[in-house]
């Protein structure tokens, strides 16, 4: 399996429904649009180069919001408690 599945992955097991396309932009590279979004309107949309970029963007992204979303759980100052 490779990283990007094992991320789309990780990222389904935990309620996460995934999107992703590759398209060529005005300079004629492919890039990829990759995004993440739950039921209770939570979502992220990362643009990266590379397929695999985009879902280690997409992963990082999710979790910074899991980290913040834990501390304001928590009520700490410190997001990463």
């Amino acid at each position: 399996m490779k990283s990007g599945e094992i991320i789309a992955d990780n990222l389904k097991k935990r309620g996460w429904s995934l999107g992703w396309v590759s398209a060529i932009d005005s300079d004629g590279r492919t890039i990829w649009i990759a995004d993440a979004h739950r039921g209770d309107g939570k979502r992220f949309v990362v643009r990266a180069d590379e397929k695999v970029t985009a879902f280690v963007e997409l992963e990082r992204a999710v979790c910074i919001h899991l980290l913040t979303e834990r501390a304001n759980d928590l009520d700490c100052i410190n997001p990463i408690c």
